[in-house]
């Protein structure tokens, strides 16, 4: 059974900074995939950053502007969020890939607005 808790999330104003940060636990050997998806009301959820293999994916929309980093010995991902807009609100999720199994944190909500 894997475990994935979230943290980080808030109301901020926009062009203000958040960390989100993910920790997984439970049985398991290593971790492939790390990363962080987001859903907006009435929107599907998308990719925001994500780490495999050695790289790198980010969202054409906060290239630049959001850093996702992973601490292996900690099975921890985090996400800063800088120069937020109000286009980012959404609830976050922290996602894992286990083998062939994607696994999901329930989600943290992020408000931007003045």
């Amino acid at each position: 059974q894997v475990q994935l808790v979230e943290s980080g999330g808030g109301l901020v104003q926009p062009g203000g900074s958040l960390r989100l940060s993910c920790t997984a636990s439970g049985s398991f050997f290593s971790i492939r995939s790390m990363g962080w998806y987001r859903q907006a009301p009435g929107q599907q959820r998308e990719m925001v950053a994500a780490l495999s293999s050695g790289s790198t994916s980010y969202a054409s929309s906060v290239k630049g502007r959001f850093t996702v980093s992973r601490d292996n010995a900690k099975n921890t991902v985090s996400l800063q969020m800088n120069s937020l807009k109000p286009e980012d609100t959404a609830v976050y999720y922290c996602w894992i890939a286990i083998g062939g199994e994607d696994y999901w944190g329930k989600g943290t909500l992020v408000t931007v607005a003045s």
